[in-house]
């Protein structure tokens, strides 16, 4: 490839670069590899060799060690941003000061009032902005969604959600006793938010979005169970939450009981969410590569009697994305959307502390 069309790339395509080459980076480049209206062009990572050896592994042609040397070179519209959480704020804002759009792995930032400046500095510099909330891939999440915006079970008065996995109980992903890869969501001192902030960005995403509703006030419990003597292996000390329950009340007054735990023996990594409405209800089901929608209607909700709805395929967060970045209109969920969501978590760990409801300002 020349260096001429390296720079200036088809009518209308995207010229992408990864940030962070580490293990969720390889998907990133399967996925934005395989969308028509892009190309990727470079990646980068503080670690040389390693983001050489990526870009020679998915045919890259550039890569660079510093996020500064990227942005001097510049010749790219997009940066999927898959770095550590605690390095996404400062790359981020760097990224947007130059103009270029984000494409940022969840969560957005450590804590709310990072993800809320991040927030302001994309919709200033107007770059379209979203976040890898990867469960709104679901076919059967997007097509609840769609028929609570038809009134197709009236209004919502219930709602109950759960994500629930077991690997703390089984070895299904390993050992966590002698694997770093998960050693470390264990451990606050090494960046962990624990299970709320692993996995509850994701619930309270399928929640808000699956119901349409925003969450008015809430209470949390959170617990870190006893997992090892003294609380310690090697330097890891494993204080970070593992379960946490959750009460809410919603917009528009229903309630709701969320939960999520890495105990839940039995359970891989289910998603679950059922939405009671006057008219009907909605149970959602999802793995990470599956989903089934089940529906309670007309004169089912007499019987209870409960029906399998076929769900058309949803296109991913990574093709909304490069939809979003040739059409110029924003995609979802963005920036701001994602902001709220850690609101919501940081409000957890007051509401645990305190041991109180608090509302959402």
């Amino acid at each position: 490839m020349s260096a001429a069309t390296e720079g200036t790339g088809m009518v209308g395509e995207k010229r992408i670069m990864i940030l962070g080459t580490g293990a969720m980076s390889h998907r990133h480049a399967e996925h934005f590899g395989s969308i028509p209206g892009c190309r990727l062009v470079a990646a980068c990572d503080t670690n040389a060799e390693r983001a050489r050896a990526f870009a020679e592994m998915h045919r890259i042609p550039r890569a660079f060690e510093s996020l500064n040397a990227a942005l001097a070179w510049g010749e790219f519209d997009a940066v999927v941003n898959s770095t550590p959480d605690v390095a996404h704020k400062a790359t981020t804002l760097a990224i947007v000061a130059a103009g270029k759009a984000v494409f940022c792995e969840k969560p957005l930032a450590v804590t709310a009032d990072d993800a809320f400046e991040m927030v302001e500095a994309a919709e200033r510099a107007g770059v379209v902005n979203m976040v890898n909330l990867t469960y709104r891939n679901a076919h059967a999440l997007q097509m609840a969604r769609r028929m609570i915006e038809a009134g197709e079970i009236g209004t919502i008065r219930h709602v109950e959600a759960s994500y629930l996995q077991s690997w703390l109980t089984g070895r299904h992903w390993g050992d966590w006793r002698v694997d770093e890869r998960w050693l470390w969501r264990l451990s606050t001192a090494h960046g962990s938010g624990g299970v709320l902030g692993d996995i509850g960005i994701h619930l309270l995403d399928f929640v808000t979005f699956g119901t349409g509703l925003d969450v008015a006030a809430l209470s949390a419990r959170l617990k870190t169970f006893d997992k090892a003597e003294g609380g310690v292996i090697g330097e890891y000390r494993l204080d970070a939450n593992d379960s946490c329950a959750m009460t809410v009340e919603f917009s528009n007054g229903a309630l709701g009981a969320v939960h999520m735990s890495r105990a839940a023996t039995g359970k891989a990594n289910d998603l679950d969410l059922t939405i009671h409405g006057e008219k009907g209800a909605l149970k959602v089901w999802s793995t990470t590569d599956d989903s089934s929608l089940d529906v309670c209607l007309g004169p089912d909700i007499e019987t209870q009697t409960w029906k399998r709805l076929e769900c058309p395929p949803t296109p991913r967060n990574a093709d909304r994305f490069v939809l979003a970045l040739l059409s110029g209109v924003n995609g979802q969920p963005d920036f701001r959307h994602a902001a709220s969501v850690q609101r919501l978590l940081d409000l957890c760990v007051v509401s645990d502390a305190e041991g109180r409801m608090l509302k959402v300002a």
